[in-house]
């Protein structure tokens, strides 16, 4: 017989050791175990609401969870594979510390309300903690860019020089998508957070809980209002992973350009020592390793984001035992991103631009489209004008100049419509400035942006 099992009474046979392994999640889901106290503890108060509960009893029972919650917290605690998972786990110590009064604690709930309410606890922490993190990269960006509006980088598109902008544009580019990053966890937070607790097994309790005082209890702004949705729900993890999965995108594009930028070929950046590996044969080397694991493990994080998904996507009403295997890729993501963006903060507050390496290749033929926009402000068709300067492009190139070098006369050899003035488009600089629409790379519309950010951030 199972009597060693919370549900045993029905078994005649002992649970075969394989399974015992095999269903086992307490070497996982003990991570719960602090919001499972929390989420027990304020079950309690709501018995005790409902008069199943005497005082003397539920004091009992949340004196006996603040002990085992002090245990687990100093290290103390000895999680037991064979009694499943956290939940079981914290319940039967309960009950061995304060005797039968700890087996009225589980009364009016089941493993699936309460894992449910755990989980959901879980990420709200979570996901206060990683908009914090993308707070403090957001600060280390706009950072960097007041301290970088004076220097001209290249823009590329298609890893292809295109125009010159201000450096400072770029780290606020990326301060962007860290923006939409941060709404988006807001988001999942909002729709995550409603109490499923008291819905017990599938179809609610017949007991008088109060469902709102519970949550209220807990920090939940409302509760879930179908009690089979609500145990059958994993849709927060499923969107909570998606933000992470976007998150990891963005930081392993930013990842990839000071990779690339940090190379000898490009030699734009140069990237903290202290984090930057060497390698084991070569003296020379100094390797951007944690931009490179943080590209990696954007893959990793993916691939939890469709375990999930995996998971879910052939599951009857409403709780099923696979649902088991939503935490394990939601921790891991958590670890994951946690660790990828305090790494990005340090390297972003780490790295050193090259600026007289960007500005000798921020010019040449970048300026091409604003001499072309120069006949266009002639009266030139700007396709026509595209024509006369692609002419000009190729001059420069088999004559092995630079266009900053191009004469007056020169530029007179394709139109006669270039004056004086055109050989200011030859600076950088001055390219850059004339981009002066909202969001554009003009220097007083950058430090506008700065400034924005300045206000959002600290």
């Amino acid at each position: 017989m199972s009597e060693n099992k919370p549900w045993g009474g029905r078994f005649s046979e002992q649970t075969d050791k394989f399974v015992e392994e095999f269903t086992e999640s307490v070497s996982f889901d003990k991570e719960l175990a602090e919001v499972d106290i929390k989420q027990s503890i304020a079950h309690t108060k709501t018995l005790l609401k409902a008069k199943v509960l005497t005082e003397d009893e539920a004091q009992k029972i949340i004196d006996g969870l603040y002990s085992i919650l002090e245990d687990i917290k100093k290290g103390n605690f000895e999680w037991k594979r064979e009694v499943e998972d956290v939940h079981m786990n914290v319940e039967r110590e309960l009950t061995n510390r304060i005797g039968r009064v700890g087996g009225k604690l589980h009364t009016a709930r089941s493993r699936n309300d309460q894992v449910a309410t755990d989980f959901r606890l879980y990420l709200k922490g979570q996901i206060k903690e990683i908009i914090g993190l993308l707070k403090a990269l957001r600060k280390a960006l706009t950072q960097k860019a007041e301290e970088t509006p004076d220097i001209i980088v290249s823009g590329y598109t298609h890893l292809q020089k295109a125009q010159p902008i201000r450096l400072a544009h770029w780290f606020l580019a990326y301060r962007e998508m860290f923006i939409r990053d941060t709404q988006r966890f807001l988001d999942t937070y909002r729709r995550l957070d409603a109490s499923p607790l008291g819905c017990g097994a599938l179809a609610g309790v017949d007991f008088p809980l109060d469902r709102f005082y519970t949550a209220r209890n807990l920090g939940f702004s409302r509760v879930t209002r179908n009690s089979l949705s609500a145990t059958a729900d994993r849709d927060f993890a499923l969107e909570f992973l998606n933000a992470c999965n976007i998150t990891m995108l963005h930081l392993s594009r930013l990842a990839e350009d000071l990779i690339i930028w940090a190379s000898e070929e490009f030699g734009y950046v140069d990237l903290p020592d202290k984090l930057c590996t060497g390698s084991s044969i070569m003296p020379n080397k100094k390797n951007p390793d944690v931009l490179e694991l943080i590209r990696g493990k954007t893959g990793r994080v993916l691939g939890d984001y469709v375990a999930l998904s995996t998971v879910l996507k052939g599951l009857p009403m409403a709780y099923n035992r696979d649902l088991q295997e939503d935490k394990e890729p939601v921790f891991d993501a958590v670890r994951t991103l946690k660790g990828s963006l305090i790494g990005m903060r340090k390297i972003i507050e780490g790295l050193k631009p090259k600026r007289e390496r960007m500005e000798e290749n921020a010019g040449n033929l970048t300026l091409a489209t604003d001499l072309a926009n120069y006949l266009v402000q002639k009266g030139v068709p700007f396709r026509e004008a595209h024509q006369i300067v692609g002419k000009l492009v190729s001059y420069v190139l088999q004559k092995g100049k630079r266009m900053e070098d191009l004469s007056l006369e020169e530029l007179k050899e394709f139109s006669s419509l270039f004056g004086e003035d055109a050989l200011l488009l030859l600076k950088p600089s001055v390219v850059a400035d004339r981009r002066a629409t909202y969001g554009g790379t003009a220097k007083k519309e950058i430090k506008r942006q700065i400034g924005n950010a300045l206000k959002e951030d600290f």
